[in-house]
């Protein structure tokens, strides 16, 4: 009888905790799902270790890497599970989106999405396309969950919106993303070097976008000041702690705008000439948006695939046993 991998284990053991809590009304349970994509060598992987308290040296993510927490929330109550998943390569994998997206885990799920500011011009091509490759999946894992459980994805609904004060007056305007999203801009203290123009243009668009989606939007560095606000926003979204109502719209400074404190009227419109903006023929204020920022931040065409490091070949996963059969079997192919 062949063993089980610890990926096999591992989902079954996701699918008989679903199926035990699926049965219920779209309850709070005590696990919670965050699953963090964003740029290649973004700093995901150190976001994570900082929340869960653990002094290691981060390795790169190769495809998609599973850990977890857990939290007691007082004494003598049984401790809260958060599930952290994290895509690696960047845009090049979003095949594997759908691995921890499942009709059993969207109730409780929340995405971090982990943007390295100090490459503005991947910054958008990298926005959109994992963005709307998550958005894909999660409307079609709804659509499935609303056929057996509408109450849940009702719910589900509500709760997204309850980030928007009900007399808000961008509430018509946004298209808030299905699931709590939460937009951090990394490597704070390269893009603070960046000259005033660049890093407005930079600020206002994530901001829009953040706003649009109904997200929370903040920088961070390696510094531990930063990292303890983050950390605080993580665990809020992990383990249900209070949500912080800070608010720093200062493009001077490092952003932290909670969802639904922000507003069209106060991030202005896109940083360009009047008389510019009808040549660019937008359809939509997305796309206006993209435009404005794609014509100081052109995207480089490059091909993502090339930049993934062969794991075969990785030192850290060397196996002498099985490099030998590799070489062996590369030899007689060539």
């Amino acid at each position: 009888m062949p063993h089980e991998t610890l990926w096999e284990i591992a989902k079954a053991e996701v699918e008989k905790r679903g199926t035990n809590g699926s049965e219920g009304d779209g309850a709070e349970i005590g696990e919670k799902s965050v699953f963090f994509i964003g740029s290649k060598n973004g700093g995901k992987t150190t976001v994570i270790l900082r929340c869960l308290d653990r002094d290691e040296p981060p390795k790169p993510t190769l495809a998609l890497d599973y850990t977890y927490g857990r939290r007691a929330k007082g004494y003598n109550t049984p401790k809260d599970i958060a599930h952290f998943w994290e895509l690696g390569g960047g845009t090049s994998l979003l095949d594997l989106i759908s691995v921890p997206i499942t009709s059993d885990t969207l109730r409780t799920f929340s995405l971090v999405l982990v943007l390295d500011l100090s490459k503005p011009n991947d910054l958008w091509p990298t926005m959109e396309n994992l963005l709307q490759a998550t958005k894909s999946h999660v409307d079609k894992v709804i659509m499935k969950l609303g056929k057996i459980n509408p109450k849940a994805v009702s719910e589900m609904r509500q709760k997204i919106w309850n980030n928007m004060q009900k007399d808000h007056p961008d509430r018509e305007l946004i298209d808030p993303f299905p699931v709590p999203l939460v937009i951090i801009g990394s490597k704070y203290d390269i893009f603070q070097d960046f000259e005033s123009e660049k890093r407005k243009v930079i600020c206002k668009t994530l901001r829009f976008v953040a706003h649009y989606y109904g997200a929370s939007l903040m920088f961070t560095s390696k510094s531990e000041a930063l990292l303890l606000k983050i950390r605080g926003v993580i665990n809020q979204l992990a383990f249900g702690i209070d949500k912080s109502k800070s608010i720093c719209v200062d493009q001077n400074k490092p952003l932290f705008i909670t969802a639904g404190l922000d507003s069209f009227s106060q991030i202005g419109s896109p940083p360009i000439p009047e008389n510019d903006i009808g040549k660019l023929h937008a359809h939509s204020p997305m796309e206006l948006w993209k435009k404005v920022y794609e014509k100081l931040f052109p995207p480089k065409s490059i091909n993502t695939l090339k930049n993934i490091k062969d794991p075969a070949r990785d030192p850290q996963y060397a196996e002498s046993e099985v490099d030998e059969m590799r070489i062996q079997k590369d030899q007689v192919l060539s």
